[in-house]
């Protein structure tokens, strides 16, 4: 029998339905007005990303406690997230379910964001201060935006699914030895990972344009998602060699957080997070 798409994925998509029509009642402050001002962005330099990293791990050694175990969180799902590939006959899906973390890593990070920046008022901050962003009055705009990352981690996931029954498929591998025989030792493999990297990195470059400053930017000041987005855009159209020198940086430290057993994730989910804020601080004025 063919496989589809319908387990676990097809609810997934139900699910972001769901959450959006319940997102109504969170989004009456979304500050989509056409009164708010475009903030005045600046151009970055390599030098601002090595700034960035490095306040990022002054940050993870500042608040290293704190941050460690909100961290933890990430390998759990990653693992719960890849055992649900090996025991519904997805096992396809294994890498890019872990490369989603790619997608929804900056919605995921929205609590390391306001350790720094609390941390940047105060000169201090803990695992309390990322509770702060509960009362962000752009937390409903938050919130719908990390919406939009989740669906297209969704649609990233049948995207995949697709390149996988146009190539190896339809039908699902019969175990991981002869998935991986496949994949390495025939054309049709070849064409897959081919086709998956660059669908994979057109996805990804889709979430950094997005989000390279809109999630920091929506939980520093009232803006709402229109301004927020469009401002990361032009951050990223004004500096598209150091925003992806950014992207290089975010995709390699989440391959080497994924080893092993996605245990790094404990300490490059973190640094990522607060340097993605000192970023943020870098390009908008």
């Amino acid at each position: 029998m063919v496989k589809t798409i319908g387990n676990p994925f097809s609810w997934a998509a139900n699910l972001v339905g769901e959450a959006s029509a319940h997102a109504a009642d969170m989004t009456t402050h979304l500050g989509s007005e056409s009164t708010v001002a475009a903030p005045e962005i600046r151009r970055l330099t390599t030098g601002d990303l090595a700034d960035a990293l490095r306040k990022g791990l002054q940050d993870f050694g500042a608040m290293r406690t704190d941050v460690v175990f909100i961290a933890l969180i990430y390998p759990i799902i990653g693992l719960l997230l890849a055992w649900l590939a090996f025991h519904r006959d997805l096992m396809h899906l294994v890498f890019p379910v872990l490369s989603g973390f790619a997608l929804v890593g900056p919605f995921a990070a929205i609590g390391l964001y306001e350790m720094s920046r609390r941390k940047e008022k105060t000169g201090t901050a803990g695992w309390g201060a990322s509770l702060q962003l509960l009362a962000s009055p752009g937390l409903g705009a938050i919130f719908v935006l990390g919406l939009f990352h989740i669906a297209v981690f969704a649609v990233w996931l049948s995207v995949a699914d697709l390149i996988y029954s146009t190539t190896l498929g339809p039908q699902p591998p019969a175990s991981l030895g002869a998935f991986l025989s496949d994949l390495t030792g025939t054309p049709a493999g070849w064409t897959m990972m081919i086709l998956g990297v660059l669908t994979g990195a057109a996805f990804a470059a889709l979430v950094l344009a997005t989000s390279v400053v809109s999630f920091p930017l929506l939980l520093d000041r009232d803006t709402g998602i229109p301004v927020a987005i469009t401002t990361s855009f032009r951050v990223a159209r004004e500096n598209p060699v150091v925003i992806g020198l950014w992207g290089v940086i975010v995709a390699g430290s989440l391959a080497l957080g994924s080893l092993p057993a996605l245990l790094g994730l404990i300490v490059v989910m973190p640094v990522l997070g607060h340097a993605t804020w000192h970023l943020y601080r870098r390009a908008v004025v």
